[in-house]
């Protein structure tokens, strides 16, 4: 089969690889029919994350149909169209009864991580009856990778643990896949305002098409100045970090009200500066995390009776057989105006 394999700090190549087996009786084999290039993807192509073995297939979002069941899966059979998660939960060890998936002691996110991915033809799902999800007909097919992990990670790492509620003032500050995600759940807990915040006018311009209520280019504009002209004084009752980096950590602790709630998003990779010596006295909340997907099916659901677009969030497309170019438009978003790249399996 083909596949998309990393061999080191900017090192990708994709080539034929076995088809993989079952190992475990808890196993299903997928046929991808569409996958996608995460963020994390990328943070791995640039050596983000050394521990990741040379020769590991890439990729944790997909859809496929099932090719072949193990003895032990009951939930499943062959032939359905699933919805890949983006974490592997076995359902049983400490953390899966708290619903604390991402961190399942058999599971979590291994997939194109510490196993092979879905960036191939055909992969290996373990603990497939609790890591799988069947997809409703009215859901489209390129709609359903996003609920891989994009939507349930903006739903739950941004607007859960943000305790985002009906008539709140909220600031997303990084408008990517993951802060669009979670401009677009968080419009179903009503929020009076939400002020989307980043560099991109395009990706600025796409915000205020998918809900938002205003927008600061971070670049051309005095972010704490241009927040409290739309929301008072005070700041917002909830800042949303959705890129991981210290300088969008610090826009959301400038912009926060006394009793609000900071949610990271971001995949940080170096230490951020925390003025805690400002902030002590703010009675904030502040919340980090990796999602769990445990609201997944109630996505699934949402998605399938919800008239929201959310393919604006799809810019490009791609055959399997163009991943590296894929790769290389995912890279350069801002030249390439890309936001979600689709990869299709021929």
């Amino acid at each position: 089969m083909k596949a998309l394999v990393y061999y080191g700090d900017h090192k990708i190549a994709l080539e034929e690889r076995p088809k993989p087996t079952i190992i475990k009786p808890t196993d299903v084999i997928v046929k991808v029919l569409k996958t996608t290039i995460c963020g994390t993807d990328l943070g791995i192509y640039k050596g983000k994350n050394p521990e990741i073995e040379s020769g590991r297939i890439l990729g944790h979002e997909g859809i496929g149909i099932i090719e072949e069941v193990g003895a032990s899966v009951s939930q499943f059979k062959k032939g359905e169209k699933v919805l890949i998660s983006c974490i592997t939960s076995c359902g049983s060890c400490e953390y899966c009864k708290k619903q604390m998936y991402a961190h399942c002691k058999d599971g979590g996110w291994i997939l194109g991580y510490m196993i092979d991915g879905v960036q191939a033809e055909y992969v290996r799902i373990p603990h497939a009856d609790n890591s799988l999800h069947r997809i409703p007909e009215s859901i489209d097919d390129e709609i359903a990778v996003l609920l891989s992990d994009i939507l349930p990670t903006g739903h739950e790492i941004g607007v859960q643990y943000g305790n985002v509620k009906p008539g709140d003032e909220i600031a997303i500050v990084g408008a990517g896949p993951v802060g669009m995600s979670v401009l677009l759940t968080a419009q179903f807990y009503s929020p009076s305002k939400i002020i989307m915040i980043d560099l991109d006018d395009n990706r600025l311009k796409l915000a205020k098409e998918l809900g938002a209520t205003h927008t600061i280019n971070s670049g051309t504009t005095n972010v704490e100045e241009a927040v409290r002209e739309i929301v008072g004084g005070d700041g917002v009752d909830v800042a949303i970090e959705a890129v991981g980096i210290p300088s969008t950590w610090d826009i959301c602790q400038k912009i926060v009200k006394p009793g609000a709630h900071i949610a990271n998003v971001g995949v940080h990779g170096v230490k951020v500066d925390f003025d805690i010596q400002k902030l002590w006295i703010k009675n904030l909340t502040i919340t980090t995390g990796l999602v769990n997907t445990n609201t997944t099916p109630m996505l699934l659901k949402a998605v399938s009776g919800n008239s929201m677009d959310l393919k604006k969030m799809i810019t490009h497309r791609f055959p399997l057989s163009e991943l590296e170019h894929a790769y290389q438009v995912f890279l350069n978003a801002a030249e390439e105006k890309a936001l979600k790249i689709i990869i299709t399996n021929e």
